[in-house]
């Protein structure tokens, strides 16, 4: 079976979506390691921020507004974040939950081998008979 190519600066758009989508069947497969999972959360970094930047070049640049004189507060509520702000922070902590989750349950299933015996019973407990 071939490799996925390795990181590297000079790699092709092509290159990085394959190396993505391994990463991500990895991922869903629970097979990932740290170090996919960090090459993985830096790529999604990396689309999220390009993404970003693609967004605002084509928003039209914000009029001028002309200065006002400071006002008192009123009962006004302060602005909340549009929900598009919010999406790309909940997509960035989604993925790096997402592989910290599969590196954690991979090395949990790793530690519990099936030749262990049975932890012996605490003081004030019962065996239970079958």
């Amino acid at each position: 079976m071939e490799s996925p190519p390795e990181p590297g600066p000079n790699r092709t758009e092509a290159q990085r979506n394959v190396r993505y989508a391994h990463l991500v069947g990895r991922l869903r497969n629970r097979q990932i390691t740290m170090e996919e999972a960090t090459e993985l959360f830096g790529m999604m970094q990396g689309m999220l921020r390009t993404s970003e930047v693609a967004r605002l070049s084509r928003a039209p640049p914000p009029e001028p507004k002309p200065r006002a004189p400071p006002r008192a507060p009123t009962g006004a509520v302060p602005r909340v974040p549009a929900p598009d702000d919010l999406l790309l922070a909940g997509i960035l902590a989604m993925g790096a939950g997402a592989g910290l989750l599969a590196a954690i349950s991979k090395r949990m299933t790793e530690g519990t081998a099936p030749d262990r015996a049975a932890p012996p019973d605490r003081p004030g407990t019962r065996a239970q008979s079958p």
